[in-house]
């Protein structure tokens, strides 16, 4: 498949990415990933390793479109959901336990 990353086009194969991909160490995901096998890695490892290009040329959203396309499971990052503050009422009947026990 044909793709641009970083503005240089690129013909990509799911399985020479695989390939490529094979036998590397995933680093700890803190962002967009891809499962390539059995393994998550992060989607700018592996930008940064099917393109020979540095991370900061390209964005996780170029590659997670091309991964994508060719077929791999693209996560993009978990949304944080604010922790929901209990009313002063449900505060202290927390407090004060359940009515019967």
């Amino acid at each position: 498949m044909r793709c641009v990353i970083a503005r240089f086009p690129f013909d990509l194969f799911k399985h020479e990415v695989e390939a490529s991909m094979k036998g590397v160490k995933p680093e700890p995901v803190t962002g967009e990933s891809v499962i390539i096998g059995r393994r998550v890695y992060p989607v700018k490892q592996v930008g940064e390793v099917i393109t020979r290009q540095d991370r900061r040329d390209f964005s996780a959203a170029e590659v997670t479109r091309a991964l994508g396309r060719l077929g791999f499971t693209c996560r993009s990052v978990p949304v944080p959901v604010a922790p929901v503050e209990p009313s002063p009422l449900e505060a202290a009947s927390a407090a004060l336990g359940a009515p019967g026990a």
